[in-house]
This record gives C-alpha cells, sequence and structure tokens, in this order.
C-alpha cells in the first residue's frame, strides 16, 4: 500500500520555534550614519574600527561624506573599514536603519525611509509634540540610546558620557585657572608647600565620582556634598579612599564655597536640576574661583548659572567665573565616538544574529526599554505623559 503524500511541504511541517531559528540566522543590517548638522556637534556613533567589526559580519554601512571629520575621522579611514560614502545625504536618511547621535530635526524626518528605524538620543527636554507626530506619520521605529539598559539594569550610554564630563570638568576648571585665560593663576597638582586647590562637588552620582577621581588624582582637596547617604558612601567606595563627605546642609555648604576655588555641580532631578547653591551663596565665594556646572543641561543646580557654548563657554558674575556649556563631552569629540560606538557595536551584532530588530526587540529587555516609538506608535509612558499623547505598552505590541 503507498504512502499517503502529505499537502504540506516538509519546511511547512517544521514546528514553529523552528522556523524562528531559521529566521534568526538571516539578519543583513543596512546602517546609514549620516553627519550631525546641530550647533558644534562633533560627535559620530560609530568609529572606522567599529565599522570594520560590523561589515566583517557581512552588514552594509553607508556613510555621508564628512561625517567623521568632527572626531578626527576621514573618509578614506571609513572606505577602508569597509563602508560606502556617498554625498547624497538623502540615500544615507533613506537606510532602513540609521544611527544618530542628536536625535533628528523636522526636515530630516521628512527624508527618512517609511517604517525605518533610527537609534539617536531623545533629549526629552528640547522636543516638541510635533517631534512625535511626524515620526508617527511614517510609521518610524525610533529607540532613545540614553534609555537603553545593559544586564545590571544601568544605562551604559548615559555612564559612559557621564564619566567623561566628570572628568572634563576638572581638565576645563584647570584651563579656566590658568592666567593665558584670564584665571587666577593657581594649578592643580600637589606641589610641594604649596596648598593644594579647594573643590567642592555637589552630587555624588557618576559625574561627581569621576569628577573626585580626577581631582584627588591631580593632587587637590576635594569635598563632596549629596543627600543620599548611600551615594557618599558609594564614593567612598570607588575611590578607594576617605575624602569629606557631607549632606546638603547650607551651613556646611557655604562654608566650604567660602574657601573652594573650584566649585561642580553635578545633580539631577526629576524634571530640572535641584538649585542647591543660591546666588547669595556664589556672592560669598572667592574672587577668580571657578563654578562648573555640569547639570546647565537640566537647568543647573547653581542659581548664576547660563547657559553657554563652546564659542563663549563662559561668563562672570559677582567676581566667579561660571561655565554652562550644556553639551561638555562633544568637546572631546574622538573620545567621546569611542565611548559611544562601543555601546552601540555589540548591540548591532546581536541584532545582526537574532534576525533584525524585531527579534532583538523580543528577547533584549534593556533594548526595549530604550523604544519609544514602534511602527509609529508611542511607547514610552514618560513621553506620553510629557507630550500629553495616546501610548500603549510595548510587550502588547510585540508578542
Amino acid at each position: 500500500m503507498s504512502k499517503p503524500v502529505s499537502p504540506f511541504s516538509k519546511q511547512q511541517l517544521l514546528p514553529q520555534e523552528e522556523m524562528l531559528e531559521v529566521l534568526k540566522q538571516k539578519g543583513e543590517l543596512f546602517i546609514g550614519l549620516p553627519k550631525e548638522n546641530q550647533y558644534q556637534e562633533k560627535r559620530i556613533c560609530l568609529t572606522p574600527d567599529a565599522v570594520n567589526a560590523i561589515t566583517a559580519h557581512g552588514h552594509r554601512i553607508l556613510v555621508e561624506t564628512g561625517a567623521g571629520e568632527g572626531a578626527n575621522f576621514t573618509d578614506l579611514d571609513y572606505t577602508n573599514a569597509g563602508a560606502e560614502i556617498t554625498k547624497d545625504a538623502k540615500k544615507v536618511f533613506s537606510c532602513p536603519l540609521l544611527l544618530k547621535v542628536e536625535p533628528p530635526t523636522l526636515a530630516e524626518i521628512q527624508m527618512l525611509a517609511p517604517q525605518a528605524t533610527i537609534i539617536s538620543a531623545l533629549q526629552i527636554k528640547t522636543q516638541s509634540k510635533k517631534y512625535f507626530e511626524e515620526l508617527a506619520k511614517k510609521r518610524i521605529t525610533a529607540i532613545a540610546f540614553e534609555y537603553i539598559r545593559d544586564e545590571d539594569g544601568k544605562y551604559p550610554a548615559v555612564r559612559s558620557l557621564s564619566e567623561i564630563a566628570g572628568i572634563s570638568s576638572v581638565l576645563i576648571a584647570s584651563e579656566l585657572m590658568a592666567t593665558t585665560n584670564n584665571g587666577n593663576g593657581l594649578m592643580f597638582g600637589n606641589i610641594s608647600g604649596v596648598p593644594p586647590v579647594e573643590v567642592v562637588i555637589i552630587g555624588a552620582g557618576t559625574v561627581g565620582e569621576f569628577a573626585a577621581r580626577s581631582a584627588l588624582g591631580l593632587g587637590a582637596n576635594v569635598k563632596v556634598f549629596d543627600n543620599s547617604i548611600t551615594k557618599l558612601r558609594n564614593i567612598q567606595t570607588h575611590l578607594n579612599q576617605t575624602i569629606y563627605t557631607s549632606t546638603i546642609q547650607p551651613k556646611n555648604l557655604l562654608k566650604a564655597l567660602k574657601r573652594c576655588d573650584v566649585a561642580i555641580g553635578a545633580t539631577r532631578g526629576k524634571d530640572r536640576s535641584p538649585v542647591v547653591v543660591s546666588s547669595s551663596m556664589v556672592e560669598h565665594m572667592k574672587t577668580g574661583a571657578v563654578i562648573i556646572d555640569v547639570s546647565i543641561d537640566m537647568g543647573g543646580c547653581f542659581e548664576t548659572s547660563e547657559v553657554t557654548n563652546h564659542d563663549e563657554p563662559t561668563q562672570e558674575k559677582f567676581g566667579v567665573v561660571h561655565y554652562g556649556v550644556p553639551n561638555i563631552p562633544s568637546r572631546y569629540p574622538k573620545t567621546s565616538s569611542i565611548s559611544i560606538s562601543n555601546i552601540f557595536t555589540p548591540y548591532l551584532l546581536k541584532l545582526g544574529e537574532d534576525g533584525g530588530l524585531e527579534s532583538g526587540l523580543r528577547f533584549d529587555k534593556g533594548l526595549r526599554n530604550g523604544l519609544y516609538m514602534y511602527h509609529g506608535v508611542l511607547t514610552n509612558r514618560s513621553v506620553g505623559e510629557w507630550f500629553d499623547l495616546p501610548y500603549n505598552d510595548i510587550n502588547f505590541l510585540i508578542f
């Protein structure tokens, strides 16, 4: 008796789990790297070394001419690393997956291909309702890299840039104190017989920790203020030495500010940074003292701080030099680009292995945390509440 012929092919009879495995192997990514056009933004998301690693896995990368110049990476560096170069910005923006440091402008959103995916910063404080409406119209999937979490539940992009900002704040202060920059002529570096530079750091998070590490390394006397005892305890542990720490009590803080040569503000708030140092406190500071307000992108924690830029970074009030540039890491674009690139590269390689973004989002909870738009549907609660827009839970959309 002959065997009955099945109406289904062998492929169709595979269980669904195995079908997923077959699909998982076929994830070729086509990534666009446009040139950043925002004011004083010189960073790029992928270095030539990262591009080399990604193209070696069979993925395509299209780079706009001059995209890496701000960070001292040439077009030739990218070509040698396996990328394709084009002068046509529209061509880059029409790639299915786009990587940017700054969020796209409304004009750039118009150039995006429908159903494309963009990974960039979100910078919620600088956005408008229209930005999200335009992304929704094109059914864009968008991921904010500052919201991506790693396996420890930490935010790797925020931490990396905070480390750079913390170290930079001390380097900038040392520059501003030089007489060549009309400073007070004091130098970091514990010179024998010379009293060390006094540094006050407000905020014991990542920025505060790395600012303290750098200042101590340069021989300064450091005092750290924060209202979280846990953070103060952690900073002592991480620095592996006992330093002056205190909760933020006006009397103690004023006493420290009167004596200090450098004050660094590194506090964060939910919507804006709390104003910790009042105008009258700044009045009591030494003439020629330097304030570096790293929290300025969230309003600043010194009442006298104002937003400045890299061309004219300082203002003087009450004889105290105020530095208020919000985008400190872009002062060192090469280091910052390598740091961002280190975060992106493993994710992109994993997306390729997982068979594209859909599978990546399904398996990677941390990446899913960075998602705020999914095929034009808003999935981030805080964005929805901030701009009064309807939002959906991503878990209901993906599974």
